[in-house]
């Protein structure tokens, strides 16, 4: 054997790893499936679906010799499947596909601490997350780990996960489930990994685009993150009905050593799959990524029959649910855009809801707005994904001072939360995000008359809302009266589509921005 031979052999047996090699890896991700088993629909072409994925995935593990297929969070809600099933078919499709590791998203709290941890026990592969601390929440304590060590080509590579500090206000995580500050849990999390010999690291994160860039700089021995939360497009094709791409794929940043480091999402829903080779030295520096592409999954893919069977099965109990019609719609109504037309329906179905209750106004979050419909018929199950936390409607007694000042607070959040408060009809209010904050809203109008601070309203909210989550701390905090009616947003939508077929909403001007857009 000789004397290094031997040398070697003597510290493996005492848990020394003889020097990492420089090794190349593929790494495919997804994020924010949000139980998009079956895919989506966009301009009348389907993309996505878990059993055109799991073919992809073959494929790349086929030509590709060291791949690493990662996900980064929030496979839950969305689709009857979630409704249905609670995370349970989809981990059962991603153990299926050979996922190698996962971080939490905000949205696998939504039920709580316990069916999360459903999820998480049947789950083949680690889930991780540095910045929650699970010690004092017995459901979950020891099932989620800070990091883990996967063996890649006979390579090392550290995990370490992260979550968006927001689930507190957007989720369901529970009194026992502690927030950690993020930057420091997570360097935390690096550093442990490096002091055992691990140097080539990955952070997945649930923490969005911009979040996340920004994190990655304030990170020492980071070079690579695989991010989810805001559903950005990254270096995503023209397709008829896609959004432009926000950035490059990936985008560069530097981190806190000055060196280049590397941000990748790959939007939501499954209708992409993040690819991308990356070429670690010996000292686990990141010297090459290359051949990266997000991937487009269209028909053109076929579906993995294994997957599909699966599929088949857990769809069986929802079928006749799933396809019957409940309306039509004669437009296409859209989640996006100035004014959001699905936002529209679903406030109108909240207000005629809780009318009888006394609310004369509705707003939903437009976090709480999921998924647009197309033009023909409505289903349940379509239904369904546009409205899927079954939350319930609660009437708040506010006076016009208290209203105004949670506009407010919703406007602030525009584009980084789901706060932004959308209205029913014959409520509307102007939004100017050139001014400053506690500014930005004004010609406040309820129940087709203007605002008057000293009276009360009786206005109906997602009790979600009206609970504080999205920060909506002056909902939180109100003092008047509180009435939790019990009906469910989802009833409530389905029986307005049913007595208002066919929908044909359109644009009110019930947000109204100065002109140039956005403001």
């Amino acid at each position: 054997m000789g004397q290094l031979g031997l040398l070697l052999g003597f510290l493996a047996g005492f848990g020394f790893a003889s020097a990492d090699q420089p090794i190349t890896m593929t790494i495919l991700h997804t994020n924010d499936l949000h139980a998009h088993v079956e895919g989506a629909v966009i301009s009348k072409v389907g993309y996505g679906g878990y059993a055109r994925q799991a073919t992809l995935i073959k494929r790349f593990r086929a030509t590709d010799p060291n791949v690493l297929l990662l996900s980064a969070g929030d496979t839950f809600q969305g689709t009857m499947f979630f409704n249905v099933y609670d995370g349970l078919a989809d981990v059962a499709m991603l153990n299926t596909m050979g996922y190698q590791a996962a971080c939490l998203g905000n949205h696998e709290f939504d039920k709580g601490p316990v069916t999360l941890a459903n999820f998480v026990k049947a789950a083949d592969f680690p889930i991780v997350c540095a910045n929650l601390d699970f010690s004092t929440e017995p459901a979950l304590k020891g099932l989620v780990e800070p990091s883990t060590v996967l063996t890649v080509g006979g390579e090392k590579v550290g995990i370490v996960g992260a979550i968006t500090p927001d689930v507190v206000n957007i989720s369901s995580p529970g009194p026992n489930v502690k927030l950690l500050e993020l930057t420091s849990s997570v360097q935390m999390s690096v550093d442990e990994l490096r002091r055992t010999g691990i140097n080539k690291i990955i952070v997945v994160s649930h923490v969005g685009y911009d979040d996340e860039q920004d994190l990655v700089r304030h990170l020492h021995g980071v070079q690579l993150l695989v991010g989810g939360h805001s559903h950005t497009p990254l270096g995503t094709p023209p397709l008829p009905g896609w959004p432009k791409a926000v950035g490059p794929y990936p985008t560069l940043v530097k981190n806190a050593d000055g060196q280049d480091a590397y941000v990748v999402q790959s939007w939501e829903w499954g209708k992409v799959l993040g690819r991308f080779k990356v070429s670690f030295d010996g000292a686990g520096h990141v010297v090459r990524v290359f051949d990266a592409k997000p991937i487009v999954i269209d028909k053109s893919i076929p579906e993995d029959p294994v997957v599909k069977s699966e599929i088949t099965a857990f769809e069986k109990p929802m079928l006749a649910q799933i396809n019957a019609a409940i309306g039509e719609t004669s437009v296409e109504i859209g989640r996006g855009g100035p004014e959001s037309l699905m936002a529209d329906v679903i406030a109108d179905s909240m207000l005629d809801a809780t009318r009888q209750a006394g609310a004369v106004a509705a707003f939903v979050n437009s976090g709480g707005v999921r998924s647009d419909l197309q033009p023909g018929k409505i289903t349940y199950g379509q239904a369904i994904s546009v409205q899927p936390f079954n939350n319930t409607l609660t009437v708040l007694t506010l006076s016009g001072d208290e209203l105004k000042r949670a506009l407010e607070e919703g406007v602030a959040k525009e584009g980084k939360m789901g706060g932004l408060l959308n209205p029913s009809r014959d409520t509307s209010y102007r939004l100017d995000m050139s001014q400053p904050p506690g500014s930005r809203v004004s010609n406040v109008v309820v129940d087709g008359q203007p605002l008057d601070p000293a009276k009360s309203y009786a206005i109906c909210f997602l009790n979600f809302t009206s609970n504080g989550g999205d920060a909506h701390d002056v909902l939180k905090n109100s003092s008047g009266k509180r009435l939790d009616t019990g009906l469910l947003d989802i009833d409530a939508l389905i029986a307005y589509i049913k007595k208002n077929s066919p929908l044909a909403p359109k644009p009110e001007g019930r947000l109204n921005r100065p002109s140039g857009g956005e403001g």
